[in-house]
């Protein structure tokens, strides 16, 4: 059995999360952006991919102090930028709906997830 506080120490190590959800919008931004030729041909499902990574993105920064609203908005605006810059890319079609969807329920989850951790595991015990 882990001991006590031991998930408190992980969560506030805001400095960790920080960087790894800006390791994430990379990754998240370089998967993207990529022309569909440049990537491999078996990859997963593609809305799971989108709802993944960006429920990577928002629930990392809301680990790293960003307020869960201020996180929630910045991954769906990330998002929506994302599809709107793949318009040019050759192979890309931006601005698909059903990926914009996958994207905000990704981000929603992580946020929704994140407040509960934080509302039922981390509250102070009287």
């Amino acid at each position: 059995m882990p001991e006590p506080g031991w998930l408190k120490r992980w969560h506030d190590r805001r400095r960790l999360w920080a960087w790894l959800a800006g390791a994430a919008t990379l990754v998240v931004a370089w998967g993207s952006l990529m022309p569909s030729g440049e990537l491999p041909e078996s990859l997963p499902w593609d809305k799971a991919s989108h709802f993944l990574g960006y429920a990577g993105v928002a629930g990392l920064t809301g680990l790293a102090g960003v307020r869960l609203p201020l996180a929630f908005a910045a991954a769906c605006l990330l998002g929506l930028a994302i599809e709107l810059a793949q318009i040019p890319v050759p192979g890309r079609f931006g601005g698909d709906a059903a990926d914009l969807l996958a994207n905000v329920l990704g981000a929603a989850c992580a946020v929704l997830a994140l407040a509960g951790v934080r509302r039922g595991c981390l509250r102070e015990r009287p």
